[in-house]
């Protein structure tokens, strides 16, 4: 069982530890992470969810996931990245881009959370990527305007198209080019 912890609506640690499943079903609030990655060309590395995923099956998202109970935020996220990428990081190569309160609802699930969100920009080619065929089916670099296009039309193909600080996601990344 995956236990995280339970955080105040202004991302508060209570000390409260709950199962996922329970904080999904409940609209509990907790933590996440994500991390945007760009290579040397300006691309965006998106991987594509297991048909099998509860939430979002199938579609393109950024490498995202929970942080267990008792885990530092940097931690979950270099953990992430291994578990869903396998390219192992040390925390120093995280740039912090900032923390966004989310609230969702998807297939029954209430996902309340406080995603802190990072960047990495490196060289990674696709075959340097290691994927769990249990989380993902592809990873594939999207040029930046493919990206801004994709949300400015609403695609229902990507995760992220309606959170509502995407301008400002896509603006640090911009920056970034």
């Amino acid at each position: 069982m995956e236990y995280l912890d339970v955080v105040t609506e202004n991302n508060e640690l209570t000390g409260r530890k709950e199962e996922r499943n329970f904080i999904h079903e409940n609209g509990i609030w907790h933590r996440e992470v994500a991390v945007w990655i760009m290579n040397e060309n300006g691309e965006i590395l998106l991987q594509k969810r297991a048909k099998t995923k509860k939430q979002y099956p199938d579609k393109w998202a950024i490498c995202a996931g929970h942080v267990d109970a008792n885990e530092s935020v940097e931690v979950a996220m270099v953990r992430e990245i291994e578990e869903e990428i396998g390219i192992s990081l040390k925390i120093e190569d995280l740039e912090f881009l900032g923390v966004y309160k989310v609230q969702e609802e998807t297939n029954n699930i209430k996902n309340n959370y406080f995603n802190y969100t990072y960047f990495i920009k490196r060289d990674w080619k696709i075959e340097d990527y290691k994927i769990r065929l249990e989380e993902l089916s592809e990873v594939k670099y999207f040029s930046f305007e493919k990206i801004e296009e994709m949300i400015r039309n609403g695609s229902e193909d990507i995760t992220f198209v309606e959170k509502s600080y995407m301008p400002e996601i896509l603006e640090l990344l911009r920056n970034r080019l």
